[in-house]
């Protein structure tokens, strides 16, 4: 029986975040260093002290590293609060693509990876990135690298060019993917490496204009130009790039929704806000049926999204890999909250398509989360693949 039953400490800790969110990192919003290509970092760094500082930085990192790591229930609750601001997550460490990395070091990285590379982004010293998206090659899918690795018995010597790389500039942990080509000296496949972003082979090419702006530091274009790595730098196993990045993008995916939840909830408020006191032939429009239909179809589309994770991290904390579940809640959380945000605009009318107030930037960002971690037609083709698997194995 699933039992959706919220620990108290679980309830407290959410109305902490929230709190610390709405009292401390809204008046950020408005700040000209949450510029087109994101928050820079130093508003980052200012954001994260202030985290730091109320003891809520990294809240979902492992013990080890003085985290609280709560379940992936309790994760859909504090996330939830946390992405209240688009810039909470930022704040809290909790942000793609820091805390997916985070996630994939703590389950791969041997001990010396972890003090190096995983640490200091916990701590919210460093940020890291995840380096496989290609222009002309690996995306949706991650099977079509063109990025390689080549061993020569001692070390790896990397060559290929990535683009949509989530916060490049300054990054200093970093996960890369290239595909090592078999050879006498060992094994080869898609693999994943660790190193430090100041290595020299790492060229940031440039930023790219993007819709979305709650990234820090954006998405850059980046060129790997005979970048030499020992062979410690390999994390995990030769050849299990692919499988890895499963491990990660399947929890992932979830966090993404979690923080866009709290964000289109947010809009919701602000629209019911608006519909209250904003009047129009006589009456505030909330009283006229169009809008109350945006309002109540909002409602039940937050609830919808809410459960549908709900229901998915609860498979998860059953130990279950959770590939096909988080894939349908991909493909119905990022298109629902796209339509709750469009009807939150609708309902604000011109001011809705301004800065005036945060809706419109939540308006761009959730239509770019709609293809993060994969489009939704990419995850329909894999819910359908799994259908007529399972079926015909009944046959």
């Amino acid at each position: 029986m699933i039992d959706f039953t919220i620990p108290a400490d679980v309830v407290a800790l959410s109305d902490e975040i929230r709190a610390f969110v709405i009292d401390e990192i809204i008046p950020y919003e408005a700040d000209p260093r949450l510029t087109q290509h994101g928050p820079t970092d130093e508003l980052r760094d200012e954001l994260v002290a202030l985290a730091r500082k109320r003891g809520l930085l990294s809240f979902q990192a492992t013990r080890r590293y003085g985290g609280r790591e709560p379940s992936h229930c309790d994760q859909a609750v504090l996330y939830e609060a946390a992405g209240w601001s688009t810039l909470g997550p930022v704040a809290l460490n909790c942000a793609a693509p820091d805390e997916g990395n985070m996630y994939l070091l703590t389950k791969i990285a041997d001990d010396e990876q972890s003090e190096r590379y995983l640490k200091p982004v916990i701590d919210g010293h460093q940020r890291s990135v995840f380096a496989m998206t290609e222009p002309d090659g690996a995306g949706s899918d991650p099977r079509q690298l063109t990025t390689t690795a080549t061993f020569d018995g001692s070390q790896y010597t990397i060559n290929g060019r990535k683009w949509l790389i989530t916060g490049a500039t300054n990054a200093r942990t970093w996960i890369i993917m290239a595909d090592v080509p078999e050879s006498p000296t060992g094994p080869g496949g898609p693999t994943l490496f660790v190193c430090d972003g100041n290595t020299p082979g790492i060229v940031i090419d440039r930023i790219m204009s993007t819709m979305d702006r709650n990234y820090v530091e954006g998405h850059g274009v980046v060129t790997f130009d005979q970048l030499t790595l020992p062979a410690s730098a390999v994390l995990g196993e030769v050849g299990n790039a692919l499988r890895y990045a499963q491990l990660r993008l399947a929890p992932a995916r979830l966090t993404h929704c979690m923080r866009w939840l709290g964000a289109a909830e947010r809009a919701q408020s602000i629209a019911v806000e608006h519909a209250r006191t904003r009047t129009a032939f006589g009456k505030p429009i909330g009283e006229h049926q169009g809008v109350s239909f945006m309002l109540a179809d909002n409602e039940i589309a937050l609830q919808q999204c809410r459960l549908a994770i709900w229901w998915a991290c609860w498979r998860l904390d059953q130990g279950e890999k959770g590939r096909h579940e988080s894939s349908m809640v991909k493909a119905l959380v990022s298109e629902e909250l796209f339509k709750v945000a469009d009807r939150c605009v609708q309902v604000l009318g011109g001011i809705g398509i301004s800065d005036e107030t945060p809706i419109g930037m939540i308006f761009r960002d959730i239509r770019a989360f709609r293809l993060y971690d994969g489009p939704t037609e990419v995850h329909k083709h894999a819910i359908a693949r799994d259908i007529m698997r399972r079926n015909s194995a009944k046959a």
